[in-house]
C-alpha cells in the first residue's frame, strides 16, 4: 500500500485481492492519515470472518465457495469416470458485500 501510494498519490480506491491484503491496506491508509473510505474507498474479496469487524467494516466480494467446493468434487468425480467427458464450466453467484470501507 506504500509503495502504491508513492506511484499514486492521488489515489482514491483499491480492490484488494485477498481480504487480509486489504484488511493491512485499511491498517497502512489509517497510519498514513488517509481517512477510509472518505480520502481512499477499499474493497477486499473472500470475505473472512474478521472482514466485518476492521475499522471500518470492510466492504468485500463474496463468493459461496462450499458450493463452489460441491461443482468442482461432482466435476472431477465425472472426469475420473469418464475421462472423455468434455470440459464443463460452473458459474456461482457472487455478491459484493458493503459495509463501510467502500
Amino acid at each position: 500500500m506504500k509503495a502504491l501510494l508513492r506511484r499514486h498519490p492521488a489515489l482514491d480506491g483499491v480492490f484488494v485481492a485477498h481480504d487480509p491484503m486489504a484488511i493491512g491496506a485499511l491498517e497502512t491508509l489509517q497510519a498514513l492519515g488517509r481517512r477510509v473510505p472518505d480520502d481512499v474507498a477499499v474493497i477486499g474479496f473472500d470475505d473472512v470472518a474478521d472482514a466485518a469487524s476492521t475499522s471500518p467494516p470492510l466492504t468485500t466480494v463474496r463468493q459461496p465457495l462450499e458450493l463452489m467446493t460441491e461443482a468442482m468434487a461432482e466435476l472431477l468425480l465425472r472426469r475420473i469416470d469418464d475421462a472423455s467427458v468434455d470440459d464443463e464450466f460452473v458459474v456461482s453467484p457472487t455478491r459484493l458485500i458493503h459495509r463501510a470501507s467502500a
